[in-house]
C-alpha cells in the first residue's frame, strides 16, 4: 500500500534507529576509554580476557547490524538497478505526447440528414465482452442510419465466457442514448407488440462491409418490416466510409454510449481516490486472465498443472477454433500477453520508480497473488478496485463482468498513462478514446521485440540496468500515443482478407473525428 506520513512511518523509524545507534556508539566509546583506564590502573589476566571478549562481541554485533543494511541495499540495487542519473524527468514519464493542436470534431456536415425509419425496425443481438459490444452497437447505429431504420435497444450478450445477465440499461444510460441520437437515428426501447409475431429477416451481415453493401440490403424492406441482426461485431468497414458516417460512429462511441449512472458515479470516485493516494497513476490492463491465456495458448511462467488446466478449457470451448497451440511459437511472434513479471521488468526499464501507483484494470488474475507478486516485488503500490472501493459499493456489480469492466474502462481512460499487456478489444477501445480526448499517453508494448530482450535476460546475455533501459526506450519511442493517421491493410493481401488486417477505427479515429488547428469543423 501507499506509504503515508504518520507516527510509525518507516522513514521516521529508520531515523530513530540511526539516532539510537549514534548514542550507543558514543556510550561505547566512553565505556571503552574507561575500560582502558581501569586496565592501566589494575590489569589482571582475567580482566583483560573479559574485556577483550566484550569488545569482540560488540564488534560482531555492529558488523552484523551494518551487514544486514548493506545486504538489503545490494538486493534493492539488484532488483531496482536504475540510479537517479538514469531517472527520466517527470514530463518524460508522465507527459502526454505533443498533439499539434489536434482536437475532436464530430459535428455532421451541412448535407447530413437524420434517418426516419418510422415503419422499419432493426433488432440487434450484441455479442462478446463489454468493448466488443460497444463497438458493435456503435456499428449498428450507423447501419440503421444507412438503411433508414428504427433501432430497437440492442440485447446484450448473456452467453459469453462471463455469463453476465446485465441488460442494456444496467450498463448504459438508456435515456441519454436515445435522446442524444434523436438527430441521427430513431431509437425505441422495444419492438411494437403488433410486429412481434410478423416474419423477421434474420441476417448475419457480412463483416467489414461498406456503404454499397448496406445500400443493397435496403431491398429487404420490400418484404419485411423487421430485420434481426444476430451479431453486431465488426459489421462496418474501418475505412472508405463517408465522413458523416464515421463522425456518427464517434458521436455514439464517445458520447451516446455513456455508462449507467451507478457505474459513472463509482468510476469517478475510484479515479478521485487514486488521485488522492498517489496523485498520478498508471492504468495497467493486465490481460493475464484465465480465458485469455487459454484462448491464446500462452503458458510462460505457469506450472504444468496450470498449463494443463488451460489446455482442457480450450479443448472444451466449442467456439474457439484453435485447439493445439505451440506456446513458444505464440510468444516469439508477440501473440501472448505479457506476464506480471515481464510487465515489472518493462516498467522498470522505462524508468518508472518503484513507488509508482499502478491500477490493475482487469478481471481476476490467473493464479492470484502467486503470479501478481512478481509485479509487486518491483512495484509494491499495485491497486485493485477492491482496495479502493468498499464492499457495499461493489456489491451491486458482483457477477456482472460487463459492469465491472466498465469501471476499469473509466479509470483507464482517465489515467495519466495507460498500458495494455495485450492488444484486445479493451486495449484498442481505450487507446482510441484517449486519442480522441487529446492523445493522452498510451504506451503500447512491442511484445515481439520485448520477448527477445526477456529471453536474453534469462540466458544471461543481457542484464537489467542502463543497457536494457536504453533498448526498451528505443523500442517504444514511437509507441506512446502520438498523433498518427489510422493504419491501412497489410501489403500483399487481396480481397476481403485485407480488411481484417486494417487498424480498427475505434483504436484510432484520426483523421475523420480529429481535426487540425486550422479546421473550421468541430
Amino acid at each position: 500500500m501507499i506509504h503515508k506520513r504518520r507516527d510509525g512511518h518507516p522513514a521516521a523509524e529508520r531515523w530513530a534507529e540511526i539516532e539510537e545507534m549514534a548514542k550507543n556508539r558514543g556510550h561505547s566509546h566512553v565505556r571503552t576509554s574507561l575500560a582502558a583506564k581501569l586496565l592501566q590502573r589494575n590489569a589482571s589476566p582475567y580482566s583483560i580476557t573479559l574485556y577483550t571478549i566484550l569488545l569482540f562481541a560488540l564488534s560482531i554485533f555492529i558488523f552484523v547490524f551494518y551487514s544486514k543494511d548493506i545486504l538489503e541495499d545490494e538486493q534493492k540495487k539488484h532488483l531496482f538497478p536504475e540510479n537517479e542519473s538514469q531517472r527520466l524527468p517527470d514530463e518524460k514519464l508522465w507527459g502526454a505526447p505533443y498533439s499539434h493542436g489536434l482536437h475532436p470534431c464530430v459535428k455532421p456536415t451541412a448535407k447530413y440528414k437524420a434517418s426516419q425509419g418510422l415503419d422499419r425496425y432493426m433488432t440487434v443481438k450484441s455479442n462478446g465482452g463489454l468493448n466488443q459490444m460497444r463497438a458493435g452497437i456503435t456499428d449498428m447505429v450507423a447501419v440503421a442510419h444507412v438503411m433508414n431504420a428504427t433501432l430497437v435497444i440492442p440485447q446484450l450478450d448473456k452467453r459469453s465466457f462471463w455469463q453476465d445477465s446485465s441488460t442494456f440499461s444496467d450498463v448504459f444510460d438508456e435515456v441519454h442514448f436515445i435522446s442524444s441520437l434523436q438527430g441521427d437515428v430513431r431509437i425505441v426501447k422495444e419492438l411494437p407488440k403488433k410486429l412481434e409475431s410478423v416474419p423477421h429477416a434474420r441476417k448475419h451481415f457480412t463483416s467489414w462491409s461498406g456503404m454499397s453493401y448496406y445500400e443493397e440490403m435496403i431491398h429487404l424492406w420490400n418484404e419485411f418490416q423487421v430485420i434481426h441482426v444476430a451479431k453486431s461485431d465488426s459489421r462496418l468497414a474501418n475505412n472508405d466510409l463517408p465522413l458523416d458516417i464515421q463522425r456518427l460512429r464517434c458521436r455514439v462511441m464517445y458520447d451516446a454510449l455513456r455508462f449507467s449512472p451507478p457505474i459513472e458515479n463509482l468510476g469517478k470516485k475510484l479515479v478521485e481516490r487514486l488521485r488522492f493516494q498517489g496523485g498520478r497513476y498508471i492504468a495497467l490492463h493486465l490481460r493475464y486472465e484465465k480465458d485469455m491465456l487459454s484462448f491464446t495458448g500462452c503458458t510462460t511462467g505457469l506450472t504444468d498443472a496450470e498449463s494443463e488446466e488451460l489446455r482442457i478449457m480450450r479443448e472444451n470451448t466449442n467456439h474457439w477454433k484453435m485447439k493445439k497451440i505451440n506456446s513458444t511459437e505464440q510468444r516469439n511472434a508477440g501473440l501472448c500477453p505479457l506476464t506480471p513479471k515481464e510487465v515489472g521488468i518493462f516498467l522498470q526499464a522505462l524508468s518508472y520508480p518503484p513507488s509508482t501507483l499502478i491500477y490493475i484494470a482487469a478481471g481476476e488474475i490467473y493464479g492470484g497473488n502467486i503470479h501478481l507478486s512478481e509485479l509487486k516485488d518491483r512495484f509494491p503500490n499495485v491497486i485493485l478496485k477492491e482496495m479502493i472501493a468498499t464492499q457495499e459499493e461493489l456489491r451491486a456489480f458482483v457477477n456482472h463482468a460487463s459492469q465491472t469492466a466498465a469501471l476499469d474502462y473509466i479509470v483507464s481512460v482517465e489515467s495519466d498513462v495507460f498500458i495494455p499487456s495485450y492488444s484486445g478489444n479493451m486495449a484498442r477501445s481505450v487507446e482510441g478514446h484517449r486519442r480522441f480526448l487529446g492523445h493522452r499517453k498510451t504506451i503500447t508494448p512491442d511484445r515481439e521485440g520485448l520477448v527477445e530482450l526477456f529471453d536474453k535476460l534469462e540466458t544471461g546475455q543481457l542484464k537489467e540496468g542502463t543497457t536494457l533501459s536504453d533498448l526498451v526506450m528505443q523500442l517504444h519511442k514511437n509507441r506512446q500515443g502520438s498523433p498518427r493517421k489510422r493504419g491501412g491493410p497489410l501489403p500483399g493481401l487481396k480481397g476481403r482478407a485485407r480488411l481484417r488486417t486494417e487498424e480498427s477505427f475505434y483504436q484510432n479515429p484520426y483523421p475523420e473525428c480529429i481535426c487540425g488547428p486550422k479546421s473550421g469543423l468541430q
